[in-house]
């Protein structure tokens, strides 16, 4: 397995992106509406990796984008992680704890202080994974879905 930088619209993102809307759509009955600007995961106010099994299939996905102040409840500092997807068949693998580290060291790197996202409650596999890599539920929502009953919003802050 190897994960490569690529950009947000690359022909296997979308791909990707494709599949994980089709999930949403199953879990929640509509896809991630939130606008997403491929030019938002150019680093270095971003980074988006995909995941490519031995055979050169893509398999996983995420990325990090920067947020700030002012955004629909953000903070100065703040990486919104989006996009983590992994196909069903290589899911067990530990290939979105991998990608998820790898956003977040891109993001330190970048000066980010927090990492911040955004999820839903039919998603208790995306939660765990959260919770067991240190981020903790938001004190107070953000992002498109804040005022949604079914969105969880959780942080992790980076030390400085």
């Amino acid at each position: 397995m190897r994960i490569v930088t690529a950009a947000y619209d690359h022909p296997d993102a979308v791909d990707l992106t494709d599949q994980v809307q089709q999930e949403y759509v199953e879990r929640y009955g509509d896809g991630d509406l939130s606008p997403m600007d491929p030019a938002q995961f150019d680093p270095p106010r971003g980074l988006y990796l995909i995941a490519y099994d031995e055979d050169g299939t893509p398999v996983a996905t995420g990325g990090w984008r920067s947020r700030e102040a002012g955004e629909e409840g953000y903070a100065d500092g703040d990486a919104e992680v989006k996009r983590m997807y992994v196909v069903g068949g290589a899911r067990g693998r530990g290939l979105a704890r991998k990608i998820l580290a790898a956003l977040e060291d891109d993001a330190r790197r970048a000066g980010r202080t927090r990492m911040v996202l955004e999820t839903g409650i039919m998603q208790p596999e995306a939660i765990a994974l959260y919770l067991s890599s240190g981020y903790e539920p938001a004190e107070r929502k953000f992002g498109m879905y804040r005022f949604h009953d079914s969105s969880r919003c959780f942080t992790k802050s980076f030390l400085v």
